[in-house]
């Protein structure tokens, strides 16, 4: 039987489940590109603080964003000093035969709640359903970690057999597997994240969303039509938001992004907001661990 997240109490808290931390060099981010200057500068805890006062966020998820342990363990180290840092999600060779080793090291931080890889830039297309790689993922059993998933819609079916192999693990489809909300395409990215959240041990993340749009001229009913059918396919109790910030900084603020998500999900219950909006995280990172 599948392991699952057991649904508590009504938590009112807010968290971004989703945000990125990084000192700037264009060595260590080349993802960066020309068109997103906005990007080439630090972002650290105290800027990332500012934001989560004014849009009244208790808490944030800190998410990799180089596949570097060093860049790992940095992470862990700031939560140390900026309490309001939750958690982290962060990466390790899982690929790799030290990864057990890596696991075991990592793991002595509280802080440490889950694992991510950049499925998305893999150049095989496979890369996620690899020997090595679902040795690795075996490895998470009984550790309490979260796997989220990063992918490009493309790769929905190959992460659909990939969860298949590890019905025990909890998995967080990062970004709604980032649909082409620039295209105004809705197949086959729906009728996959409908098979996907089929699996009740993977849960989705209401964030990325303005940055797979137009930047510069997205809308609201634009996303809409993509977030009302990850809610029907997943259901608030399996969803969260996040900021993706600074990220969503090429197309929108901190603060409007979450007015955005507030106005998308106005037609819910007070419980069901409350799940998006800081229960769901809560629970399936446990952080109040």
């Amino acid at each position: 039987m599948a392991e699952k997240v057991t649904a508590g109490k009504t938590i009112s808290a807010k968290i971004d489940a989703h945000h990125h931390l990084w000192r700037y060099s264009s060595a260590e981010y080349a993802w960066i590109d020309d068109r997103m200057q906005a990007l080439r500068r630090d972002f650290l805890p105290a800027d990332l603080e500012k934001e989560l006062h004014a849009a009244g966020i208790a808490g944030a998820v800190t998410v990799q964003a180089r596949q570097s342990l060093a860049e790992t363990e940095w992470l862990l180290s700031l939560t140390g000093t900026s309490p309001f840092l939750r958690g982290v999600v962060g990466w390790a060779p899982i690929a790799s035969e030290r990864f057990p080793a890596d696991l075991d090291r990592l793991r002595a931080h509280k802080k440490l709640k889950g694992l991510r890889h950049g499925i998305q830039d893999e150049p095989d297309p496979n890369f996620i359903n690899r020997p090595d790689f679902n040795r690795g993922m075996s490895a998470l059993k009984g550790s309490g970690l979260v796997y989220d998933i990063l992918i490009f819609e493309k790769q929905l079916s190959a992460a659909i057999a990939f969860v298949d192999q590890h019905p025990n693990q909890i998995f967080v489809l990062d970004h709604m597997a980032k649909p082409r909300i620039r295209e105004g395409a809705m197949q086959p990215w729906r009728n996959h994240v409908s098979e996907l959240a089929r699996r009740e041990n993977v849960y989705c993340k209401l964030s990325g969303l303005v940055t797979e749009a137009d930047w510069a001229a997205w809308s609201e009913g634009g996303l809409r039509v993509y977030v009302d059918m990850a809610l029907a396919a997943f259901g608030p109790g399996r969803m969260m938001v996040g900021s993706d910030w600074p990220v969503c900084l090429l197309a929108t603020t901190y603060g409007e992004w979450f007015k955005t998500v507030d106005r998308l999900i106005l037609s819910l219950s007070a419980t069901e907001k409350a799940r998006i909006l800081g229960g769901t995280a809560t629970e399936v990172y446990r952080l109040h661990d």
